[in-house]
Protein backbone atom coordinates (compact mmCIF):
# COMPACT_ATOMS: atom_id res chain seq x y z
CA UNK A 1 0.00 0.00 0.00
CA UNK A 2 1.25 3.56 -0.34
CA UNK A 3 4.04 5.23 2.10
CA UNK A 4 2.39 6.47 5.31
CA UNK A 5 2.91 10.41 3.68
CA UNK A 6 2.67 11.54 0.07
CA UNK A 7 4.41 14.54 -0.22
CA UNK A 8 3.14 16.13 -3.33
CA UNK A 9 2.15 18.25 -5.31
CA UNK A 10 1.75 16.84 -9.07
CA UNK A 11 3.11 18.95 -11.85
CA UNK A 12 2.69 18.84 -15.50
CA UNK A 13 6.47 19.88 -17.76
CA UNK A 14 5.57 23.06 -19.79
CA UNK A 15 1.86 23.56 -18.26
CA UNK A 16 2.30 23.46 -14.35
CA UNK A 17 4.66 23.43 -12.22
CA UNK A 18 5.20 21.85 -8.84
CA UNK A 19 5.25 25.55 -7.10
CA UNK A 20 2.41 26.43 -9.44
CA UNK A 21 0.27 23.44 -7.86
CA UNK A 22 1.22 23.77 -4.17
CA UNK A 23 0.46 27.39 -4.94
CA UNK A 24 -2.97 26.63 -6.43
CA UNK A 25 -3.50 24.13 -3.49
CA UNK A 26 -2.52 26.65 -0.90
CA UNK A 27 -5.55 28.77 -2.26
CA UNK A 28 -7.65 26.14 -1.36
CA UNK A 29 -6.47 25.72 2.14
CA UNK A 30 -6.66 29.33 2.77
CA UNK A 31 -10.86 29.61 2.11
CA UNK A 32 -11.72 26.14 4.21
CA UNK A 33 -13.13 26.94 7.52
CA UNK A 34 -12.00 26.31 10.46
CA UNK A 35 -14.54 23.17 10.57
CA UNK A 36 -13.14 21.42 7.83
CA UNK A 37 -15.80 22.35 5.09
CA UNK A 38 -14.67 24.05 2.16
CA UNK A 39 -16.91 26.16 0.46
CA UNK A 40 -16.78 27.43 -3.28
CA UNK A 41 -15.45 30.78 -1.85
CA UNK A 42 -15.51 32.64 0.71
CA UNK A 43 -19.11 33.69 2.08
CA UNK A 44 -20.66 30.89 -0.45
CA UNK A 45 -21.69 27.47 -0.10
CA UNK A 46 -20.24 24.04 0.02
CA UNK A 47 -21.62 21.14 -1.76
CA UNK A 48 -19.97 17.58 -0.46
CA UNK A 49 -19.46 16.59 -3.87
CA UNK A 50 -17.20 19.50 -4.61
CA UNK A 51 -16.09 19.15 -1.14
CA UNK A 52 -14.41 16.21 -1.80
CA UNK A 53 -12.94 17.14 -5.09
CA UNK A 54 -10.96 19.61 -3.23
CA UNK A 55 -10.01 17.43 -0.05
CA UNK A 56 -8.40 15.26 -2.87
CA UNK A 57 -6.62 17.83 -4.46
CA UNK A 58 -5.53 18.77 -1.01
CA UNK A 59 -4.25 15.41 -0.36
CA UNK A 60 -2.85 14.98 -3.76
CA UNK A 61 -0.86 18.36 -3.14
CA UNK A 62 0.36 16.80 0.56
CA UNK A 63 -1.77 18.66 2.84
CA UNK A 64 -2.68 15.58 4.34
CA UNK A 65 -3.99 17.36 7.75
CA UNK A 66 -6.41 20.07 5.69
CA UNK A 67 -7.92 17.13 3.75
CA UNK A 68 -8.91 14.87 6.97
CA UNK A 69 -10.27 17.51 8.29
CA UNK A 70 -12.32 17.91 5.11
CA UNK A 71 -13.71 14.26 5.52
CA UNK A 72 -14.02 14.45 9.05
CA UNK A 73 -16.51 17.89 8.40
CA UNK A 74 -18.38 15.20 6.34
CA UNK A 75 -18.83 12.42 9.18
CA UNK A 76 -19.52 15.04 11.55
CA UNK A 77 -22.67 16.36 9.85
CA UNK A 78 -24.07 13.38 7.95
CA UNK A 79 -27.39 12.80 8.54
CA UNK A 80 -28.72 9.52 10.14
CA UNK A 81 -30.05 7.60 7.13
CA UNK A 82 -26.59 8.49 5.12
CA UNK A 83 -27.14 11.55 3.50
CA UNK A 84 -25.97 15.03 2.96
CA UNK A 85 -27.76 18.23 2.09
CA UNK A 86 -27.04 19.46 -1.56
CA UNK A 87 -25.70 23.06 0.01
CA UNK A 88 -23.96 23.94 3.25
CA UNK A 89 -22.91 27.46 4.61
CA UNK A 90 -21.10 28.00 7.69
CA UNK A 91 -23.90 27.65 10.34
CA UNK A 92 -25.43 24.30 8.35
CA UNK A 93 -27.63 23.92 5.20
CA UNK A 94 -28.64 25.85 2.58
CA UNK A 95 -30.79 23.68 0.40
CA UNK A 96 -32.51 20.88 1.85
CA UNK A 97 -32.57 18.24 -1.26
CA UNK A 98 -30.74 14.92 -0.58
CA UNK A 99 -28.23 14.85 -4.29
CA UNK A 100 -27.74 11.01 -4.73
CA UNK A 101 -24.62 11.98 -7.02
CA UNK A 102 -23.04 14.51 -4.33
CA UNK A 103 -24.09 11.59 -1.64
CA UNK A 104 -22.29 8.87 -3.48
CA UNK A 105 -18.90 11.14 -4.02
CA UNK A 106 -17.61 10.72 -0.14
CA UNK A 107 -16.90 7.20 -1.13
CA UNK A 108 -14.96 7.94 -4.15
CA UNK A 109 -12.61 10.70 -1.97
CA UNK A 110 -12.13 8.10 0.84
CA UNK A 111 -11.02 5.77 -1.29
CA UNK A 112 -8.56 8.44 -3.14
CA UNK A 113 -7.01 9.12 0.30
CA UNK A 114 -6.25 5.38 1.57
CA UNK A 115 -4.49 5.36 -2.25
CA UNK A 116 -2.17 8.29 -0.84
CA UNK A 117 -1.60 7.22 2.64
CA UNK A 118 -2.21 3.40 3.32
CA UNK A 119 -3.74 4.66 6.10
CA UNK A 120 -6.65 1.68 7.48
CA UNK A 121 -7.27 3.55 10.85
CA UNK A 122 -8.85 6.38 8.66
CA UNK A 123 -10.41 3.50 6.20
CA UNK A 124 -12.18 1.51 8.94
CA UNK A 125 -13.12 5.36 10.37
CA UNK A 126 -14.54 6.21 7.38
CA UNK A 127 -16.46 2.96 6.13
CA UNK A 128 -19.29 3.56 8.02
CA UNK A 129 -20.07 6.89 6.52
CA UNK A 130 -19.02 5.27 3.36
CA UNK A 131 -21.76 2.26 3.87
CA UNK A 132 -24.72 4.83 5.43
CA UNK A 133 -24.23 7.21 1.94
CA UNK A 134 -24.07 4.27 -0.71
CA UNK A 135 -27.06 2.30 1.25
CA UNK A 136 -29.05 5.90 0.83
CA UNK A 137 -27.94 6.08 -2.86
CA UNK A 138 -29.44 2.44 -3.70
CA UNK A 139 -32.73 3.54 -2.31
CA UNK A 140 -33.21 5.79 -5.22
CA UNK A 141 -32.51 2.61 -7.24
CA UNK A 142 -34.94 1.91 -10.19
CA UNK A 143 -35.93 -1.46 -11.39
CA UNK A 144 -34.60 -0.82 -14.33
CA UNK A 145 -30.69 0.60 -12.65
CA UNK A 146 -30.58 4.28 -13.58
CA UNK A 147 -30.48 6.13 -9.79
CA UNK A 148 -32.71 8.94 -9.59
CA UNK A 149 -31.33 12.46 -9.05
CA UNK A 150 -32.69 13.04 -5.63
CA UNK A 151 -35.07 13.34 -2.90
CA UNK A 152 -37.09 16.09 -1.34
CA UNK A 153 -36.32 16.83 2.43
CA UNK A 154 -39.81 14.57 2.91
CA UNK A 155 -38.14 11.99 1.75
CA UNK A 156 -40.06 12.05 -1.68
CA UNK A 157 -37.95 11.42 -4.91
CA UNK A 158 -37.14 13.36 -7.95
CA UNK A 159 -38.87 11.95 -10.89
CA UNK A 160 -35.94 11.11 -13.39
CA UNK A 161 -32.52 10.33 -13.31
CA UNK A 162 -29.30 12.13 -14.60
CA UNK A 163 -26.46 10.40 -17.09
CA UNK A 164 -24.06 12.13 -15.64
CA UNK A 165 -24.92 12.04 -12.15
CA UNK A 166 -25.72 7.93 -12.76
CA UNK A 167 -22.12 7.36 -14.03
CA UNK A 168 -20.27 9.28 -11.56
CA UNK A 169 -22.25 7.50 -9.44
CA UNK A 170 -21.21 3.47 -10.78
CA UNK A 171 -17.01 5.03 -10.31
CA UNK A 172 -18.13 5.48 -6.67
CA UNK A 173 -19.90 2.53 -5.98
CA UNK A 174 -16.35 0.85 -7.38
CA UNK A 175 -14.87 2.82 -4.63
CA UNK A 176 -17.29 2.34 -2.10
CA UNK A 177 -17.12 -1.72 -2.68
CA UNK A 178 -12.87 -1.05 -2.68
CA UNK A 179 -13.03 0.19 0.79
CA UNK A 180 -15.59 -2.76 1.96
CA UNK A 181 -13.29 -5.57 0.38
CA UNK A 182 -10.01 -3.69 1.48
CA UNK A 183 -11.50 -4.14 4.76
CA UNK A 184 -12.56 -7.73 4.38
CA UNK A 185 -16.33 -7.09 3.92
CA UNK A 186 -18.56 -8.07 0.94
CA UNK A 187 -21.03 -6.72 -0.71
CA UNK A 188 -23.13 -8.56 -3.81
CA UNK A 189 -25.71 -6.51 -2.96
CA UNK A 190 -24.06 -3.41 -4.35
CA UNK A 191 -22.18 -5.20 -6.64
CA UNK A 192 -25.51 -5.98 -8.54
CA UNK A 193 -26.78 -2.56 -8.44
CA UNK A 194 -23.81 -1.29 -9.96
CA UNK A 195 -23.97 -3.98 -12.92
CA UNK A 196 -27.64 -2.97 -13.23
CA UNK A 197 -26.75 0.79 -13.29
CA UNK A 198 -23.81 0.20 -15.57
CA UNK A 199 -25.93 -1.38 -17.96
CA UNK A 200 -28.53 0.94 -17.99
CA UNK A 201 -25.66 3.98 -18.88
CA UNK A 202 -24.45 1.67 -21.47
CA UNK A 203 -27.67 0.63 -23.38
CA UNK A 204 -30.85 2.31 -22.56
CA UNK A 205 -29.76 6.37 -22.89
CA UNK A 206 -32.88 8.45 -24.04
CA UNK A 207 -35.48 6.08 -22.07
CA UNK A 208 -33.24 6.03 -18.74
CA UNK A 209 -32.02 9.64 -18.24
CA UNK A 210 -33.78 13.27 -18.46
CA UNK A 211 -32.51 14.90 -21.74
CA UNK A 212 -29.36 17.06 -21.06
CA UNK A 213 -27.58 16.42 -24.12
CA UNK A 214 -26.32 20.21 -24.79
CA UNK A 215 -24.61 19.90 -21.52
CA UNK A 216 -20.92 18.56 -21.85
CA UNK A 217 -20.46 16.28 -18.92
CA UNK A 218 -23.39 14.03 -19.97
CA UNK A 219 -21.12 13.51 -23.60
CA UNK A 220 -17.41 12.73 -21.11
CA UNK A 221 -18.51 11.56 -17.56
CA UNK A 222 -19.29 8.00 -18.73
CA UNK A 223 -16.05 7.86 -20.58
CA UNK A 224 -14.32 9.52 -17.29
CA UNK A 225 -16.40 7.29 -15.01
CA UNK A 226 -15.00 4.20 -16.65
CA UNK A 227 -18.44 2.76 -17.58
CA UNK A 228 -18.06 3.24 -21.36
CA UNK A 229 -14.24 2.15 -22.42
CA UNK A 230 -11.89 0.77 -24.77
CA UNK A 231 -13.24 1.77 -28.29
CA UNK A 232 -16.76 2.55 -27.29
CA UNK A 233 -15.58 5.21 -25.16
CA UNK A 234 -12.65 7.12 -27.79
CA UNK A 235 -15.93 6.91 -29.99
CA UNK A 236 -17.83 8.62 -27.56
CA UNK A 237 -15.22 11.34 -27.15
CA UNK A 238 -14.75 11.95 -30.94
CA UNK A 239 -18.31 11.89 -31.48
CA UNK A 240 -19.10 15.45 -29.39
CA UNK A 241 -15.47 16.96 -29.66
CA UNK A 242 -16.71 19.60 -31.78
CA UNK A 243 -19.36 19.90 -30.29
CA UNK A 244 -18.53 21.12 -26.82
CA UNK A 245 -14.65 22.05 -27.56
CA UNK A 246 -13.65 25.20 -28.11
CA UNK A 247 -10.34 24.85 -30.18
CA UNK A 248 -7.37 26.55 -28.50
CA UNK A 249 -9.63 27.35 -24.93
CA UNK A 250 -11.31 24.45 -23.66
CA UNK A 251 -14.43 22.72 -23.05
CA UNK A 252 -18.16 24.44 -23.14
CA UNK A 253 -20.52 23.55 -20.03
CA UNK A 254 -23.17 23.89 -22.16
CA UNK A 255 -23.13 23.07 -26.14
CA UNK A 256 -24.83 26.05 -27.35
CA UNK A 257 -23.41 28.66 -25.03
CA UNK A 258 -19.61 30.28 -25.52
CA UNK A 259 -18.63 29.53 -21.83
CA UNK A 260 -15.32 27.58 -21.26
CA UNK A 261 -15.15 26.10 -17.90
CA UNK A 262 -11.80 24.91 -15.81
CA UNK A 263 -13.77 22.44 -14.19
CA UNK A 264 -15.30 20.83 -17.66
CA UNK A 265 -12.04 21.44 -19.21
CA UNK A 266 -9.99 19.42 -16.44
CA UNK A 267 -12.55 16.61 -16.54
CA UNK A 268 -12.69 16.06 -19.92
CA UNK A 269 -8.95 15.74 -20.43
CA UNK A 270 -9.11 12.89 -17.52
CA UNK A 271 -11.54 11.19 -19.98
CA UNK A 272 -9.26 11.64 -23.10
CA UNK A 273 -6.35 10.22 -20.55
CA UNK A 274 -8.26 7.03 -19.56
CA UNK A 275 -9.74 6.48 -23.34
CA UNK A 276 -5.86 6.20 -23.95
CA UNK A 277 -5.11 9.75 -25.52
CA UNK A 278 -2.87 11.62 -24.23
CA UNK A 279 -1.91 13.86 -26.65
CA UNK A 280 -5.65 15.13 -26.36
CA UNK A 281 -5.42 14.96 -22.54
CA UNK A 282 -2.25 17.65 -22.44
CA UNK A 283 -3.53 19.65 -25.06
CA UNK A 284 -6.82 20.41 -22.86
CA UNK A 285 -4.78 20.37 -19.48
CA UNK A 286 -2.61 23.12 -21.23
CA UNK A 287 -5.69 25.28 -22.33
CA UNK A 288 -7.01 25.03 -18.91
CA UNK A 289 -3.88 27.58 -17.65
CA UNK A 290 -5.08 29.93 -19.35
CA UNK A 291 -7.89 30.59 -16.91
CA UNK A 292 -5.19 30.54 -13.84
CA UNK A 293 -4.54 33.74 -11.76
CA UNK A 294 -0.88 34.87 -11.11
CA UNK A 295 -2.27 34.07 -7.31
CA UNK A 296 -3.22 30.57 -8.13
CA UNK A 297 -6.65 30.74 -8.15
CA UNK A 298 -8.75 29.53 -11.08
CA UNK A 299 -11.57 31.29 -12.63
CA UNK A 300 -14.55 29.06 -13.01
CA UNK A 301 -15.12 30.19 -16.65
CA UNK A 302 -14.28 32.73 -19.76
CA UNK A 303 -17.36 33.77 -21.55
CA UNK A 304 -16.27 34.44 -25.25
CA UNK A 305 -15.56 36.31 -27.56
CA UNK A 306 -15.22 38.86 -25.36
CA UNK A 307 -13.42 36.44 -22.97
CA UNK A 308 -14.55 37.71 -19.44
CA UNK A 309 -14.37 35.95 -16.66
CA UNK A 310 -18.50 34.07 -16.00
CA UNK A 311 -19.66 34.66 -13.14
CA UNK A 312 -17.67 38.12 -12.56
CA UNK A 313 -14.42 37.69 -10.70
CA UNK A 314 -15.27 34.09 -9.69
CA UNK A 315 -12.63 31.83 -8.46
CA UNK A 316 -13.60 28.72 -7.21
CA UNK A 317 -12.33 25.77 -5.24
CA UNK A 318 -13.68 23.14 -7.31
CA UNK A 319 -11.78 24.87 -10.31
CA UNK A 320 -8.46 24.43 -8.34
CA UNK A 321 -9.28 21.05 -7.65
CA UNK A 322 -9.91 19.80 -10.91
CA UNK A 323 -6.76 21.67 -12.22
CA UNK A 324 -4.55 19.55 -9.49
CA UNK A 325 -6.40 16.21 -10.01
CA UNK A 326 -5.56 16.55 -13.64
CA UNK A 327 -1.84 17.18 -12.93
CA UNK A 328 -1.87 14.04 -11.02
CA UNK A 329 -3.30 11.58 -13.39
CA UNK A 330 -1.26 13.58 -15.89
CA UNK A 331 1.68 13.31 -13.96
CA UNK A 332 0.79 9.68 -12.85
CA UNK A 333 3.22 9.92 -10.00
CA UNK A 334 0.96 9.71 -6.82
CA UNK A 335 -0.49 5.81 -5.62
CA UNK A 336 -3.54 7.34 -6.32
CA UNK A 337 -3.28 9.40 -9.77
CA UNK A 338 -4.81 6.57 -12.13
CA UNK A 339 -8.18 6.75 -9.69
CA UNK A 340 -10.16 8.63 -12.41
CA UNK A 341 -8.02 7.42 -15.71
CA UNK A 342 -7.45 3.19 -14.95
CA UNK A 343 -10.08 1.69 -13.62
CA UNK A 344 -8.99 -2.34 -13.36
CA UNK A 345 -7.36 -2.20 -9.93
CA UNK A 346 -10.95 -1.39 -9.14
CA UNK A 347 -13.72 -4.24 -8.29
CA UNK A 348 -15.17 -4.98 -11.96
CA UNK A 349 -18.22 -4.41 -13.19
CA UNK A 350 -20.11 -7.50 -13.66
CA UNK A 351 -21.34 -7.68 -17.29
CA UNK A 352 -25.36 -8.12 -17.53
CA UNK A 353 -25.20 -8.63 -21.11
CA UNK A 354 -26.09 -12.02 -21.67
CA UNK A 355 -24.17 -11.93 -25.25
CA UNK A 356 -21.38 -10.53 -23.81
CA UNK A 357 -18.43 -11.57 -21.96
CA UNK A 358 -17.95 -11.48 -18.05
CA UNK A 359 -16.57 -8.11 -17.69
CA UNK A 360 -14.77 -9.51 -14.37
CA UNK A 361 -12.87 -12.69 -16.70
CA UNK A 362 -12.06 -9.54 -19.09
CA UNK A 363 -10.22 -7.59 -16.36
CA UNK A 364 -8.49 -10.53 -15.05
CA UNK A 365 -6.96 -11.66 -18.40
CA UNK A 366 -5.67 -7.93 -18.65
CA UNK A 367 -3.80 -7.93 -15.89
Amino acid sequence: MAPEVWAGPPEVAGALSRAEAALTAATIAEWQLPSGMIPWFPGGHADPWNHVEAAMALAVAGRRAEAEAAYQWLADIQRPDGSWHQYYVADGPEKHKLDANVIAYAATGVWHHYLLHGDRGFLAAMAPVVTGAIDFVLGLQTPRGEILWARHPDGTPWPFALLTGSSSIAHSLRCALAVSRELGVERPGWELALARLAYTIRHCGREAFAPKDRWAMDWYYPVLSGVIDGTAGRSRLAGGYSTFVRDGEGVRCVSDREWVTTAETCECAMAFAAAGDRARALELFEWAQKLRDPDGRYRTGVAFPDQVAFPPDERTTYSAAAVILAADALEGRSPASSLFTDKRPLPAILNLDPTGPDQASVNQRRR
